[in-house]
Parts: C-alpha cells; sequence; structure tokens
C-alpha cells in the first residue's frame, strides 16, 4: 500500500511533524478543520480501524495515548478536544491509512456533519 501518509513516513512528502516515535507519527493537517488539526498515524500500514486485529490492540492504545499527550502539549487538554478517527468512504475517510485526527483551539459543534 502507497499512501501520502507512507510516503510523509517514509519522508518522501514534507510535513510538519509534532511528534515521532517507534510506532507512530504525528503531523499538522494540510487542511485544518480547527486552529489545531493533527493526525496521528500508526507506522504500521492499517487501511482503517476496521480491518485491525487482537493484535492492534496494543498500537491503538498507543494512538490514543499519544493524542492525548500531544493534545496536553498543545495547551488543549483543561479546555478540551475532540479526536475523529473516519472509517470507510460513507465514514468520511480519504487516506486509506488509519489515522486519528486530534482537533482543538476553539468550541467544537455537534453533530459534526
Amino acid at each position: 500500500m502507497s499512501t501520502i501518509f507512507s510516503k510523509i513516513i517514509a519522508r518522501e512528502i514534507p510535513a510538519r511533524i509534532v511528534y515521532e516515535d517507534d510506532l507512530c507519527l504525528a503531523f499538522h493537517d494540510v487542511n485544518p478543520q480547527a486552529p489545531t488539526h493533527i493526525l496521528i498515524i500508526p507506522k504500521k500500514e492499517i487501511p482503517r480501524v476496521a480491518a485491525t486485529t487482537a493484535e492492534d490492540k496494543a498500537l491503538l492504545g498507543h494512538l490514543i495515548h499519544t493524542a492525548q499527550t500531544l493534545a496536553k502539549n498543545q495547551g488543549l487538554h483543561d479546555s478540551g478536544f475532540r479526536l475523529v478517527i473516519n472509517n470507510g468512504p460513507d465514514g468520511g475517510e480519504s487516506v486509506p491509512h488509519l489515522h486519528v485526527h486530534l482537533l482543538g483551539g476553539r468550541a467544537l459543534q455537534w453533530p459534526p456533519g
């Protein structure tokens, strides 16, 4: 699988990276939907959350924990933030590589759309 996210992980495409470890990479979204809009992606190529298996449980937890840490680092921890994982075309998925959206920096509406 070769998605734009795979190319960002391989450093073939530039990104404004804010965090990286052995399991994931986080960077600013190029089309932000809030003042803070960071994508947290696993380095393991998984197309979407529905394609995860039991062996991915620790990785999924790591992505959420990383998002929480980034929210704190971005000053969103106390005011609030939203985590979004889109799955499939009807779920709003635009890149078939699992990713968590961290959104914040303004009051977010519900329902999202």
